[in-house]
């Protein structure tokens, strides 16, 4: 991977966090990987700068050092001074490196979409999404104007923050090809030095960088997801420097939901609550043995038993879910292996630094702030308003759907069924000769549907705008409604 430059580099440091997917030994083996690159001439530097910006780095700063930083797969980062004093760091993205990189994508989402029709071992693991999501993440890295806007949308999230230092961006000089940002100073947070400071110091420096990973998850829903220690600077004991904004995830609202939910199973210990929980993140919707699945859920919290949230490690717990998802054919969402990545990091990053650090205890207030959340009368609102739009644009678009299958049904239609279900049925109708009971049925279910979507259209949009209006009642006018109307036209 490391021959085969940029593309398979990011694709390899993406699968070392993935245990569903991989084994340990790989796991080890791709952590491994570096991004530092052979170094671009200074030449080539300065010529870029010039062609981006229509100046010299002289003209555009004060000073500027033709030794690298650092020297990435995609960017290599220069030491630069604004002219009124303030110290930056100017990015330049290598030149070749996006046909390079699309050519290389092209070649994985090929080689994914083929892998999941031709390979039945890896149906389960949902490739061309991973691929998909990964392409994704990767061209969004290669554009500083997208880095740029993403560290401004951190910085106003942690505006009230003290604890975490967002860089600045200047655009003056920031391209797409080009990023100049405040300079960052400090010790990694991995530093010899830092994991030499007292107990007392390292363990608010853990906590202060999963406080803003769980915050980043749970309330802004826009989290970074590559907060390895090169990335993470220590500027004071109460202060932490972020920088690297080009790979990043977004978990949305109704995600965030069904998180929460998955939590708060978590917090009660129930299993057939964490069992439904998971089949609501799916995104294939398996037809799979609800019971099994539960009995599995059952035995993997009996390890957890007594426990609460704020004492159980987090990477264990989700590589174990996430194995019992795998035997069930439970596809998860593509945002889904980023989370993970990035609490694997930060769960990583806090035992380094506190050797009894532990996750959940941060988590959790999280999801009990959640579970008292729901029961604010603005979110019950917001939640029954959204049903009844919901419920408002099914009974719009319902007459419109019935209508074309009974056009379907006029031109004919061929039903293969499969249920098992249906077999005593079908033999008891053999069994009695009364096959014709059956036709009759379909007919004046057909017949019935059709004079329901023919009756008074006028009621019906009145209904409507009822229902819009009601928002909470629309369950209840729902069925009212329909009850009503069958009755009138038996």
């Amino acid at each position: 991977m490391e021959e085969l430059g940029p593309t398979f580099i990011k694709l390899g440091q993406v699968l070392s966090t993935r245990p569903d997917i991989l084994p340990p030994d790989f796991l080890t083996e791709l952590s491994r990987l570096q991004t530092e690159a052979p170094q671009v001439p200074p030449a080539i530097i300065r010529s870029l700068i010039e062609q981006e910006l229509g100046a010299t780095p002289e003209e555009l700063f004060s000073t500027f050092s033709d030794v690298p930083l650092a020297s990435a797969s995609i960017g290599q980062a220069h030491a630069a001074t604004l002219h009124d004093g303030t110290a930056v760091v100017v990015k330049v993205r290598r030149p070749g490196v996006v046909a390079q990189v699309q050519e290389d994508l092209e070649i994985l989402t090929n080689l994914a979409h083929q892998t999941s029709r031709n390979w039945a071992a890896v149906a389960d693991y949902n490739l061309e999404a991973i691929a998909s999501g990964f392409a994704a993440t990767l061209r969004a890295e290669l554009d500083y104007l997208q880095e740029g806007r993403n560290a401004e949308r951190f910085a106003k999230n942690f505006a009230q923050d003290s604890s975490i230092h967002v860089p600045r961006i200047f655009w003056a000089t920031t391209t797409s090809r080009v990023l100049t940002i405040e300079r960052i100073y400090g010790l990694k947070i991995d530093d010899d030095d830092v994991i030499g400071m007292p107990a007392v110091d390292r363990n608010r420096l853990a906590d202060l960088a999963a406080k803003a990973a769980v915050k980043m998850i749970f309330e802004d829903g826009f989290f970074h997801a590559d907060p390895h220690p090169g990335n993470l600077f220590v500027e004071s004991t109460a202060c932490i420097g972020l920088i690297d904004f080009g790979m990043v995830g977004e978990v949305s609202q109704e995600l965030r939901d069904r998180l929460g939910n998955l939590l708060m199973a978590f917090s009660v210990n129930d299993p057939d609550r964490i069992a439904r929980a998971l089949l609501e993140l799916s995104v294939n919707r398996p037809v799979t043995d609800r019971d099994h699945l539960r009995q599995d859920v059952l035995r993997f919290m009996e390890q957890y038993q007594g426990r609460q949230l704020g004492q159980i490690e987090i990477s264990p717990l989700i590589r174990q879910i996430l194995a019992i998802l795998r035997n069930h054919h439970v596809q998860l969402p593509s945002e889904i292996a980023m989370l993970t990545k990035m609490i694997f990091m930060t769960e990583g990053m806090g035992a380094r630094l506190n050797p009894n650090f532990n996750l959940g205890t941060v988590i959790k207030p999280y999801a009990r702030k959640m579970t008292f959340e729901r029961a604010i009368p603005r979110n019950l609102i917001r939640n029954l308003s959204q049903w009844g739009l919901e419920a408002a644009d099914l009974s719009a678009n319902l007459p419109d759907k019935i209508r074309r299958l009974l056009d379907i049904l006029d031109d004919g239609v061929e039903v293969h069924l499969r249920s098992e279900e249906l077999v005593p049925l079908v033999s008891r109708a053999e069994r009695i000769g009364n096959r014709l009971v059956a036709g009759m049925i379909v007919a004046a279910f057909v017949r019935g549907i059709g004079e329901l979507t023919a009756a008074d259209r006028e009621r019906l949009r009145t209904w409507q705008n009822a229902l819009i209006a009601g928002g909470a009642g629309v369950v209840t006018t729902l069925g009212s409604y329909l009850v009503w109307t069958a009755r009138r036209q038996r």
